[in-house]
């Protein structure tokens, strides 16, 4: 999926305001009323309470995600991982410690208030081998063939061009590395009206691709052995409390109307791939 130029402008700069937006929302209601209860919305999203402890207090509710790309074994000690869109910096951290002192995690977002507090948090955890750089997934600051690992968590549906942000995990993969990703997908043709409003692209509906599509984005990039490996179809339930976001609760996202409309047309997808060569 491609917008237009001046749509994709208009897409992206709507995004970066959503989430600045949403982590001023969560970080007052934190100072208020003391930290959100996303609890329910970190379990859909694969977190377990041990990973949850391990983490700075407060940054499981300023991380807005919809499964957990870090839940995989074969990152190893010493390897670089590259973590698309990475918010408040909760997925950085996880990796951090999968890749041990010897390892490095590098960040990239485009959102400078999400930057700032990547960085906030990365200093309350006392790791060493994070960065986070400012930059945007259809051209990413990272050289080619450099990093062993790309994950990322509900964002490549963000990009009003899927096909370029797949050929640059492509580019920056080194040959054999691999791709582990959570996102939004969907099941069967979203509404013409969900597609056009930019809360919805925000809220990571609107820019949401069919299944089959997006594995076809990462295969014409070149990827290898591309596939789905958990899915998770949201009921009506599920994408209320969600706030029909991908995120925590209380995100502001299209109406109860509209995402009860989409019960079972939206899943939430771990879907890997890998770069072919390297002995792997």
């Amino acid at each position: 999926m491609k917008a237009k130029d001046n749509d994709a402008r208009k897409i992206k700069d709507a995004v970066k305001k959503y989430y600045g937006d949403a982590l001023a929302g969560a970080e007052q209601t934190a100072s208020h009323k003391g930290p959100p209860d996303n609890s329910l919305g970190q379990a859909l999203a694969g977190y377990t309470p041990e990973q949850l402890k391990t983490l700075p207090p407060g940054l499981a509710e300023t991380s807005f995600g919809c499964g957990n790309p870090v839940a995989f074994l074969e990152v190893q000690p010493g390897q670089t991982v590259l973590d698309l869109g990475s918010g408040a910096g909760m997925d950085l951290i996880l990796a951090a410690g999968k890749v041990g002192p010897s390892g490095h995690v590098i960040g990239v977002d485009m959102t400078p208030v999400m930057i700032a507090k990547a960085n906030e948090n990365i200093r309350r955890s006392g790791l060493s081998n994070i960065e986070v750089r400012q930059g945007e997934m259809e051209n990413l600051p990272v050289d080619n063939a450099s990093v062993d690992w790309v994950i990322s968590n509900c964002v490549i549906n963000l990009s009003p061009d899927k096909d370029r942000v797949f050929a640059e995990i492509a580019r920056v993969l080194k040959p054999g590395g691999g791709m582990v990703v959570s996102d939004i997908v969907t099941l069967g043709p979203l509404p013409a009206e969900v597609q056009r409003d930019l809360t919805a692209w925000s809220s990571c509906l609107g820019g949401a691709m069919l299944e089959a599509d997006y594995l076809a984005c990462a295969e014409r990039a070149g990827l290898t052995d591309v596939r789905v490996t958990e899915r998770l179809v949201y009921d009506k339930n599920q994408l209320s409390i969600f706030g029909s976001s991908c995120c925590s609760p209380g995100a502001c996202g299209p109406s109860k109307e509209v995402t009860g409309r989409l019960a079972g047309l939206i899943a939430s997808v771990k879907v890997s791939a890998r770069k072919p060569g390297g002995g792997r």
